[in-house]
């Protein structure tokens, strides 16, 4: 582990390589798990927000989704995430011309409707936060669905931190990336 201000970091986000091969999984993680997309207290009150502009691209079924059981949904755990479609899809999903599910938040983003990418878990993964008082901890989730994407990082040699430099910037911002690729690159060498 490495302690890096008020976050602790896994070896494994500096040591796995990762690099998602959407051709290969076609989104397989906003189909698969228990669960929707862990959410925030913030990002609750913002899919309040943005509904009206994201509900044009989601589809059908998760429309309906959403009028039955609302925009995110309380869990078992006492924690927020989006709700799915029968269990499986995130009712945010949505399905591109080749058949890969992307997400339909994003893609209002993507096309100016609005200013907030998608929930950061998702943006995130494969690293989940575990939070903690006084700090944070970020672990690389292993998942057998992300086979292609651990090939296609080893191929290109793209570590899960690089790879992720944009969401982990949004999350903790810049400074605080930077200082955490000179540590890791340091380490890495």
């Amino acid at each position: 582990m490495i302690e890096f201000g008020k976050t602790l970091i896994s070896d494994d986000v500096k040591e796995k390589l990762f690099a998602c091969d959407l051709n290969k999984c076609k989104g397989a993680c906003c189909v698969e798990g228990d669960l929707g997309a862990p959410l925030t207290d913030e990002e609750i009150v913002i899919l309040e927000e943005i509904y009206d502009e994201v509900k044009p691209y989601l589809t059908e079924e998760g429309i309906e989704e959403i009028e039955k059981q609302g925009k995110f949904v309380l869990d078992e755990d006492g924690e927020f995430s989006t709700p799915t479609i029968d269990g499986e899809e995130c009712v945010y999903a949505i399905y591109d011309e080749n058949l890969i599910l992307k997400c339909g938040i994003e893609q209002a983003y993507l096309e100016g409707k609005i200013n907030y990418k998608k929930p950061i878990s998702c943006h995130l993964y494969p690293i989940r936060i575990t939070k903690y008082e006084g700090f944070e901890a970020l672990n690389y989730n292993r998942w057998n669905i992300c086979k292609s994407a651990c090939e296609l990082g080893e191929k290109l040699g793209v570590p899960v931190f690089k790879f992720l430099k944009e969401p982990l910037i949004r999350m903790y911002g810049n400074e605080w990336y930077e200082g955490l690729e000179k540590l890791l690159t340091k380490k890495i060498s």
